[in-house]
């Protein structure tokens, strides 16, 4: 066979990197299709990435901790009768974190930064267009990983400098931006001789750093509503060992809250867009993100892609299979992209309800609280009467730049109804 290139995925929009984390391969060794080859890490998840192909892994390009470009050349994978003569394929087009020293101009005007230490293509750009010198740049203390230098470092070091950054003035805010700009000063926290000191890990520092950018970017107020889901319970507890006998797979009450929310943002898709600056991009597609909790305690949001053209079996199919691939981390960097909007399920905690945090770049966030039963009263042809119905609080928060009260109320009324208004003689 002839050599096959082995590019560092796409893994979303906005990202145009990721880290190296874990090499499970080693030059020379045999691989078969679909073998794990290495580990990478970005801001939203740690992916392992299988080979596409059978054959024997001739050359490995980068090393593990290397921030490595999208689309770059990160393995050579051929013939074993390959591997003595195997050379790099992208050594005509170098993409090594490796730099060299000095500042030398290039054809094009700008400087070409040459230092010991890696910079990120972004961060070399920004130092070019803000005349950050060599020097400059080596004395910044970088906030990334081993001591990495990172955007957020470029514009707190023109800040303290007196600058205003261009990449702030002449584009509209990023999370990123609007993350430093808006930054509080460090709390200090006192400790005491019997406290103790657990440090965050990669994935929980990125978590909250995303947290913080949300609050910062949109205007956050939640609805909430109460449902009687009633029949809904009742269909399911009827027909849930019937359907994992025919479907394979467990019958939770998350398809059926995913159903009613496509349905809802086809009937206001303003809810199913984002904000690109002073544009609202309204989408096409309805691609309902499922927040699932890790054993790590941490959180990650598979996404159910086109949730609007399934049914409730397609939907548990989909849903328990990226929660159980979350769970064992074996999610695709394509499964954790491209959502549109997202649901939060309290009611696994036994928590009546919630005010989640929008996940960027969306604009709206569903959490579903606890079923309960509860007392009701209901109207019939004799009178009213108090009886026991199946209750569940719906909360909404949602970005008030482009959706108003009217909107917001208006879309989660519409999910209550849907879930209400279940026919309980749904075939399975």
């Amino acid at each position: 066979m002839s050599q096959f290139e082995l590019k560092m995925p796409k893994m979303g929009e906005s990202v145009e990197q990721a880290t190296i984390t874990r090499w499970f391969v080693k030059e020379g060794d045999t691989i078969e299709e679909d073998d794990a080859l290495l580990e990478i890490a970005t801001d939203k998840v740690d992916s392992e990435i299988p080979s596409p192909v059978a054959g024997t892994v001739l050359k490995i390009l980068f090393k593990q901790d290397d921030l490595v470009p999208v689309g770059a050349v990160i393995a050579l994978i051929g013939d074993s009768a390959s591997l003595p003569d195997a050379k790099p394929a992208a050594e005509s087009t170098p993409v090594s974190p490796i730099v060299n020293h000095g500042v030398e101009p290039k054809q094009d005007g700008s400087k070409e930064f040459k230092s010991t230490k890696f910079y990120s293509p972004l961060v070399k750009n920004m130092a070019n267009q803000e005349n950050i010198s060599i020097e400059e740049l080596d004395g910044i203390s970088g906030t990334g990983n081993e001591g990495r230098v990172r955007k957020e470092d470029i514009l707190t070091f023109l800040t303290k400098r007196g600058n205003v950054p261009q990449a702030l003035s002449n584009s509209a805010p990023t999370k990123s931006d609007q993350s430093v700009a808006q930054k509080q000063p460090k709390v200090t926290v006192s400790l005491g001789a019997e406290d103790t000191i657990i440090e965050m890990d990669r994935m929980r520092k990125l978590i909250a750093e995303h947290m913080v950018n949300s609050k910062n970017i949109a205007a956050h107020v939640t609805a909430m509503v109460e449902a009687d889901v009633t029949n809904l319970v009742e269909w399911r507890n009827k027909n849930k060992d019937a359907f994992q006998k025919r479907c394979g797979t467990k019958l939770t009450f998350m398809p059926m809250f995913t159903e009613a929310v496509a349905k809802a943002l086809r009937d206001y898709p303003m809810v199913n867009s984002s904000v690109d600056g002073e544009r609202v991009i309204v989408r096409k597609h309805v691609n309902i993100g499922i927040a699932v909790a890790l054993p790590s305690g941490n959180l990650i949001v598979p996404v159910i892609r086109d949730a609007d053209l399934k049914n409730i079996g397609g939907l548990a199919t989909d849903i328990n299979t990226l929660a159980d691939k979350a769970r064992e981390n074996k999610l695709l960097p394509d499964e954790i992209q491209g959502g549109t909007f997202t649901i939060t399920n309290f009611g696994s905690f036994r928590n009546v309800m919630g005010t989640p945090i929008i996940n960027q770049p969306q604009v709206a966030i569903l959490a579903t609280g606890t079923i309960e039963k509860k007392p009701a009263v209901l109207e019939t042809q004799f009178g009213d009467i108090i009886v026991v119905r199946q209750k569940m609080f719906l909360s909404l928060s949602y970005d008030h730049r482009i959706v108003d009260g009217a909107l917001g109320g208006a879309f989660i009324r519409k999910i209550a109804d849907y879930l209400e208004q279940f026919d309980p003689l749904t075939a399975i």
